[in-house]
This record gives C-alpha cells, sequence and structure tokens, in this order.
C-alpha cells in the first residue's frame, strides 16, 4: 500500500463549501481501482488547512488510474477552485514503524 498526502490549503470564507464539496467528491475517488480509503483532517492550528491523506494499492492506481479517469475530471471542477495554490502531493511507501 501507498499513501498520497498533501496539504490542502483552502481560500479564506470558504471552508464550509470545501467540505460541502469534499464530501460530494469522496464517492469519485472511492470508486477508483485500487483506492483503499481517504482521510481529510482540518488543522489544528491553521484556519484554513487540510490534510488530505489517501491510501491506494499502488502509485500507479492513482497516477494511472484516478488521475486520467472521467472521475478526476469531475473531482477537480469540485475541489481545485477552492485552494489558494495547488497542492504538492507526495507518497509514502509501508511503515518502518507501527
Amino acid at each position: 500500500m501507498v499513501i498520497e498526502h498533501a496539504v490542502l490549503n483552502v481560500k479564506a470564507g470558504q471552508t464550509d463549501a470545501f467540505e460541502s464539496a469534499m464530501r460530494e467528491a469522496k464517492p469519485l475517488i472511492a470508486a477508483s481501482p485500487g483506492f483503499e480509503g481517504i482521510e481529510v483532517r482540518p488543522s489544528v492550528r491553521e484556519e484554513n488547512q487540510y490534510l488530505l491523506i489517501v491510501r491506494w494499492r499502488d502509485i500507479a492506481a492513482h497516477e494511472d488510474g484516478f488521475r486520467k479517469s472521467e472521475h478526476y475530471a469531475k473531482w477537480r471542477e469540485l475541489l481545485h477552485g477552492f485552494y489558494e495554490s495547488m497542492p504538492q502531493v507526495t507518497y509514502f511507501e509501508e511503515p518502518i514503524v507501527s
């Protein structure tokens, strides 16, 4: 399994709309082959910041599967307008300690 990680900086005053759109978008990503789970957590200290964590079978499930799908086009339409800047996506392997 691979973890996709991104910090999402949402435009001021748009957090409620973003959270609603994220709930609407979840089934789009969940329908992707290789998808294993998602978490979106609001920051404790940064008002308009969220941590996106997606569990994938492998990087290809995200990059070659979801990102090239019609579901991603709809995901992008629902969510990308909320970001101050496009988030940087990072991938992580299995834990070395758990």
